[in-house]
């Protein structure tokens, strides 16, 4: 053990594997060599050293230079001598040692990684093979000027333009472009040995999905006919595989590989059956007709067909690459990391059935504004890795907007599996800045089968079922529940979303006015609204069935907007006939949380030229209304222009005497199901009279609704109450008629 942890901390030092693995492996690069005699002179068809100790170079750095001028001295002394050793060492360091300089300056970062990275592939070819070839073979050639070298033994040739300088020149070439990948993959796997795995599973990652051990085998024995084929000829004379055109052959079945096997496959594979082609080239270059013009024709072929494979599987691993990580990255949500919607969409199209659960946390939307989407974001990252150990391999959780979860579930036993996610997300506490918050979370579910088609539908289903199951604490089945009242609330509040959209285009809504009387003679008319129906004479939609949905889906201020510009508009129409006419005027808690409502309201009064006195605002206490502080800066700003603030519907709900503390207000209107039995009841008779003297204190004017007698008439007035408004005063009637009613009386 104190070994190996010893071996492991030095084996990259000069002095321990870089010094002795180069003295290993140089034979077999030597034995990889194809060589031939041509004009009294070696030459060379690949040359494979030079790619070995550039590899060297690029796994150990500066720090490999020792262990390869041991190797080539190891090689070379025995057989040529101290002199020619030495002049080998020079031929060898100096190609290496400029071409990994010059790339290292370049490459200043991560120059040793792995051979197929894309960004690397120009500096490489350019300095790690051309740079060092073209060294090389200057270097031989100034040798061979000089007389260091016998000519008849050694590659390079006495005239620098002989047709062998060029096949030698390819030959070192095609020995870097292929032996330095083959050789760099061996020497990490004699580095760490665990590389090897590393090495396959990335070789099975780069190829292509859908590649088969088939389509493998195929390809492979392909390559094997044609090359027994090219090294076993029939005849000298008979076959056609007996020329080197027929070479070419092997390029298609090389870009097959390089295309769908990925580029660590297809150089690996390339570097060998490159040297087996190239140790039997006599097999299939026939020795008649000019041998030389046959050898520089194949020469040519290796190095542009290593050319061509080298860079097609670059190009086309690394394509591959960015079109899985763009897959990947269009089922991952960018900001919160989770699989989305059409992921989910895509795994519930892989198996047959699955359980859907849905998760609605309506919680977050609040604690979002106050403490930013951050929080929301990490509530979700947390859920997820909180569920993640109840959850089987093959099942996740899925973003979706907002703030909704879905979880998919193998339908086996879903019922259980459900049971026991209900379990798991209550007992979940999310910390927030070290404070823990349980927001809480109503789940539905259902089960689906393929084809999945409907899936926006299905989650619109679940999410109103999910609603429920934040009143029952239970998860809700969309099958056991039925789904016909659910589809129908959906389809209708969806329907009725559409007609909003269309009336607030088109302004298909009706304004009716109310009037409301006061005791000392004067009058003002609330105005109402209505909608028109789908078609000509169908009944109108009264405002219950309609603002809940526009509140629900943000239409409310656009619809308070309308109503405020056509009431304005009308008045400046009228102004001649109906001269200081007042108007009341309801608006939603979306209006009055809006900072710019008030500026708003200032400009549509400039332009229709009405003064705000001639406008009263009437807001309804609700659970809308959260940000009070807001609210009520909107209404003080329209009370300091010159416009009243009434409560409407005081005593029910959320409208309460704390609340009233917090609100500026001119008028309080007493909800009607008090006064509709003031006479009736003696608790409803205490509660309006304590409203009264509330108001008294406050010196806000008092209304009555739904006054419908003159009995509950007097006993309001007896009260104090200052307006009084119902069908004993008067019904609602369409806007314009109020111009032919004052028309009438003034006759």
């Amino acid at each position: 053990m104190h070994l190996a942890s010893w071996y492991n901390k030095y084996k990259n030092q000069w002095w321990a594997l870089p010094l002795v693995l180069p003295s290993l492996l140089f034979p077999i690069a030597e034995w990889c060599n194809a060589n031939t005699v041509m004009d009294g002179g070696r030459v060379f068809l690949v040359y494979v050293p030079l790619g070995l100790m550039t590899a060297f170079m690029v796994v150990f750095g500066w720090a490999a230079l020792p262990g390869i001028i041991v190797a080539l001295l190891i090689r070379y002394v025995p057989l040529k001598g101290e002199i020619a050793a030495l002049l080998a060492v020079v031929h060898f360091i100096v190609p290496i040692t400029i071409s990994w300089g010059g790339y290292r300056i370049f490459v200043p970062r991560r120059g040793s990684v792995m051979f197929g990275a894309i960004k690397l592939t120009g500096q490489r070819m350019l300095w790690l093979v051309l740079v060092n070839s073209v060294t090389f073979l200057v270097i031989y050639q100034i040798g061979v000027f000089f007389g260091w070298y016998d000519v008849s033994n050694n590659i390079g040739a006495e005239n620098p333009l002989h047709t062998r300088t060029l096949i030698n020149f390819q030959a070192v070439l095609i020995g870097c472009l292929t032996g330095m990948p083959f050789f760099y993959s061996v020497i990490r796997m004699f580095r760490n040995p665990r590389f090897m795995f590393s090495f396959f599973s990335r070789m099975k990652a780069q190829m292509q999905s859908g590649v088969t051990k088939l389509e493998i085998t195929l390809w492979a024995g392909l390559v094997i006919v044609l090359v027994s084929l090219l090294l076993l000829p029939f005849n000298d004379f008979s076959t056609i595989f007996t020329t080197d055109y027929t070479l070419t052959l092997i390029l298609p079945l090389m870009l097959w590989g390089a295309m769908r096997f990925g580029f660590l496959f297809i150089t690996m594979s390339w570097a060998v059956i490159l040297t087996i082609l190239c140790s039997g080239f006599h097999n299939y270059l026939p020795p008649y007709m000019g041998f030389q013009l046959h050898l520089a024709i194949a020469s040519s072929c290796y190095a542009v067909f290593s050319i061509t494979i080298y860079l097609m599987a670059v190009v086309t691993t690394r394509q591959r690459f960015l079109h899985s990580k763009a897959r990947r990255v269009a089922f991952i949500d960018p900001i919160v990391q989770m699989p989305n919607l059409r992921a989910l969409n895509r795994d519930l199209s892989r198996y047959p059935c699955s359980a859907l659960a849905f998760l609605r946390v309506p919680e977050l939307e609040l604690l979002g504004r106050n403490y930013g989407v951050q929080l929301r974001i990490q509530y979700k990252q947390q859920l997820n890795e909180y569920l993640h150990p109840i959850l089987t391999a093959n099942e996740r959780v899925y973003h979706l907007s907002g703030h909704e979860l879905a979880v998919r579930l193998n339908y086996d036993s879903y019922h259980e599996r459900i049971d026991a996610l209900d379990h798991r997300v209550k007992q979940f506490r999310f910390m927030w800045d070290g404070m823990p918050m349980q927001p809480q979370v109503g789940i539905s579910f259902c089960y689906v089968r393929q084809p999945v088609t409907h899936i926006y539908f299905l989650l619109g289903e679940l999410s109103t079922m999910a609603d429920l199951s934040l009143s029952t604490s239970k998860p809700e089945s969309l099958q056991q529940q039925g789904t016909n009242h659910v589809q129908n609330a959906v389809r209708k509040k969806v329907a009725m979303m559409n007609r909003l959209q269309v009336a607030i285009d088109s302004g298909n809504f009706i304004l009716m006015a109310q009037r409301i009387e006061g005791i000392r003679g004067d009058s003002y008319h609330e105005i109402l609204l209505r909608m028109k129906g789908d078609n000509e004479g169908d009944a109108m939609f009264m405002p219950d069935a309609f603002l809940p949905v526009a509140h629900e889906f943000g239409l409310s201020s656009k619809i308070d907007k309308w109503v405020l510009e056509a009431t304005l508009e009308f008045m400046s129409k009228y102004r001649k006939q109906l001269p200081g006419s007042r108007f009341s005027i309801n608006l939603t808690p979306a209006s009055v949380g809006r900072l710019q409502f008030a500026n708003e309201v200032k400009r549509l009064l400039e332009r229709y030229k009405i003064e705000p006195w001639q406008l009263i605002f009437e807001v309804t206490e609700s659970n809308s209304l959260t940000n009070l502080e807001q609210a009520n800066a909107t209404l003080t700003m329209l009370q300091n222009m010159g416009c009243r603030i009434a409560i409407d519907d005081f005593g029910t709900g959320y409208a309460s005497y704390a609340r009233l503390k917090d609100i500026s207000a001119d008028i309080l209107k007493i909800d009607g199901s008090f006064i509709r039995n003031v006479l009736t009841s003696s608790l409803d008779y205490q509660i309006v009279d304590s409203i009264c003297r509330l108001a008294r204190m406050k010196k806000m004017q008092l209304v009555a609704e739904y006054v419908e007698s003159e009995a509950v008439k007097a006993a309001v007035q007896s009260l104090g109450i200052d307006y009084i408004q119902g069908y004993l005063v008067g019904r609602p009637l369409l806007l314009e008629k109020l111009v032919i009613q004052e028309n009438r009386d003034t006759e």
